[in-house]
């Protein structure tokens, strides 16, 4: 297929999708420019209808930490099939048990789990549990985090200052919903602080009966915003004084950061955590766990106090095979060690980059996570990038790099992934590019 049989079959796919498809993507944060129809995916690699091959550091919003299509992640689903491990919708199975005793034993602050099938399932779940153990109903979020689709986490991502004001000194954000149709009601009991301020969380306790904290322990979807030290800990503290529940959103620092999720790399326990994404490296997979006395409560024999979940395809036998396949390659800490040695390589280059062509743009990172924040501060909150950033360059720099094959996708402030598929010619072969392409910045 030449380029003009190729361009004229992406813009038919893409009419189908606009006519058939209401927004033209079935996820609206996929809507982004340049609007490429991609074909197939392997290793660090995506390739477009054109064939044209792109260096890939989106990862599909962060699930493929093994590279796409691991031969080994991909064996173990086709395995599935092939013995015949179906969905039977009864009982349980020696799938699902194992499982969940690989996430357990992974992760120091789970006792028990329940699998659904995507992280915002796991939040809402989270949230639901939460409320039936404290017999309360507000809860807080973090202003620049990301929980998922459903009413009482739907606020905007990356809200504007006139939207949320500037930062207060103590106190709390309004509500910026990301959707229609959530009900005034909901809003009402939603209390959204930004990361960082264990003050406005001590405030807002003392004010309202909070069932939970639901926030990422690294803010990952606006780049990367790090905990300060104490933070983290200061909220399971909070929590703990005020009978909160303190909930971890790891969907997707979980198995990225380490294999016991970024809580156990600075050593703290939540009492509920939440995954998805990297654990069955891009099949559709979600898991809330935590403490016992919390989790038992979804099979409580007080029915005032049983909490539902259900779900035909929870742990679908082909994506438990997927992750139990994922889990296990990162058990060898070798692999960590391997994809340390490549973004070490990466990020001291980028850093380089920008010093070497006076371009005001810092690099933050959480192990294999990374964003370039053209600004002159990391952000420590929302705010901080709001007020410093320079959001048209942010968007040229992606753009310009997707033109010559490196693909971060075209949204300010988003992060990139390395991945273990990733080998030292990619991350070479990015540093070259990125270089040509900053010295025309």
């Amino acid at each position: 297929m030449n380029t003009i049989q190729a361009s004229i079959k992406a813009e038919q796919i893409m009419a189908t999708a606009n006519k058939y498809i209401a927004g033209g993507v079935v996820s609206l944060n996929r809507k982004v420019n340049p609007a490429i129809v991609f074909k197939s995916g392997k290793g660090s690699k995506i390739y477009d209808i054109d064939g044209k091959e792109y260096i890939d550091y989106h990862a599909a919003f962060a699930p493929h930490f093994l590279g796409h299509n691991n031969d080994e992640v991909n064996q173990a689903a086709i395995d599935s099939i092939n013995n015949q491990q179906s969905l039977i919708g009864s009982g349980t199975n020696e799938q699902e048990a194992l499982l969940a005793q690989m996430v357990c034993e992974a992760v120091p602050s789970v006792e028990k789990i329940q699998i659904s099938n995507t992280g915002s399932e796991a939040t809402a779940h989270a949230i639901r549990l939460s409320r039936a153990y404290t017999n309360r109903e507000h809860i807080i979020l973090t202003l620049g985090g990301y929980n998922g689709w459903h009413n009482d986490v739907s606020r905007a991502v990356m809200p504007s200052l006139q939207q949320v004001g500037h930062r207060v000194e103590v106190g709390e954000y309004p509500f910026v919903a990301s959707s229609a149709g959530i009900p005034k009601s909901v809003m009402e009991k939603v209390h959204i602080v930004n990361f960082n301020d264990l003050d406005s969380v001590q405030f807002l306790m003392e004010k309202y009966p909070i069932a939970c904290v639901l926030t990422e322990p690294v803010l990952q979807n606006v780049g990367i915003v790090l905990p300060k030290a104490g933070y983290l800990q200061g909220l399971v503290d909070l929590c703990e004084r005020y009978g909160s529940v303190c909930i971890f959103d790891e969907v997707k620092t979980g198995f990225r950061s380490a294999l016991g999720g970024y809580q156990s790399l600075v050593n703290i326990k939540p009492h509920l955590s939440v995954f998805g994404k990297a654990i069955a490296n891009g099949y559709p997979l979600g898991v809330v766990g935590g403490r016992t006395d919390i989790m038992d409560l979804f099979d409580s024999p007080d029915f005032h106090r049983k909490v539902l979940i259900a779900g035909t395809y929870n742990a679908h036998p082909i994506n438990t095979a997927a992750a139990i396949a994922t889990l296990t390659i990162l058990n060898n800490p070798a692999v960590y060690s391997e994809i340390e040695a490549k973004y070490e390589v990466l990020y001291t280059g980028l850093q380089e980059i920008f010093e070497e062509n006076g371009i005001p743009a810092l690099l933050a990172h959480n192990y294999s996570a990374f964003c370039v924040y053209f600004s002159e501060i990391l952000p420590n909150d929302l705010h901080d990038i709001l007020n410093n950033t320079n959001f048209e360059l942010d968007l040229k720099y992606r753009r310009e790099l997707i033109k010559k094959g490196i693909y971060h996708i075209p949204l300010a402030c988003k992060q990139g992934s390395v991945s273990y598929a990733h080998s030292m010619k990619d991350i070479e072969k990015t540093l070259e590019i990125t270089r040509e392409v900053v010295k025309r910045l």
